[in-house]
């Protein structure tokens, strides 16, 4: 009786007695279109989390419009949503990236999600700049307000560097498997 025939899903050469990999640990290991799908998957998520901060910035933008009597409910509800679609999607990332080292067995992919995931201060350091921007539109005679901005662009410029630089590596390490 063929392997097939009998249910049995040891691969050929194996031995009786030799630890079985389960039917989809085995098919996911060995899928390079499912790893093709997560990866993009995750490259999606990435893409949506930078228009999502788009949104926020450009949102930020319409909250000083409102100065000098701001419309605070207003920009609470926006970063409210804002942070639950961030949220969102950090949560989805970190899904893919589990199954990138598990059930792909890719954990050098799985080691770029963690390293763009520790990354990821783009709204912290935002928040800062958006905080030192209204102050100076508030006293515009504080010069040092103006220095708080350039500071906080260039390091909100460095991350945003160090972000694609991982993004290229996460692309060219999951394209060579193809």
């Amino acid at each position: 009786m063929s392997q097939e025939a009998s249910g049995d899903r040891r691969t050929p050469g194996r031995r009786q007695g030799d630890p079985v990999v389960g039917r989809r640990g085995l098919l996911m290991r060995h899928c390079p279109y499912r790893l093709k799908t997560r990866s993009r998957g995750f490259i999606h998520l990435q893409s949506e989390r930078v228009e999502t901060y788009q949104l926020f910035l450009r949102g930020h933008e319409a909250y000083l419009r409102t100065g000098p009597h701001y419309d605070f409910d207003h920009y609470r509800q926006l970063v409210h949503e804002d942070t639950q679609a961030f949220c969102g999607i950090s949560k989805e990332v970190l899904e893919i990236k589990e199954r990138l080292h598990h059930e792909f067995d890719r954990p050098d992919l799985s080691e770029h999600i963690e390293k763009l995931q520790s990354k990821e201060k783009k709204l912290e350091l935002t928040a800062k700049l958006q905080l030192a921007r209204q102050r100076a539109q508030d006293h515009p005679e504080d010069e040092d307000c103006q220095e708080k901005i350039q500071e906080s662009r260039s390091r909100i410029i460095k991350n945003k560097e160090a972000l694609s630089e991982i993004m290229q590596d996460f692309k060219y390490d999951s394209e060579e498997s193809d």
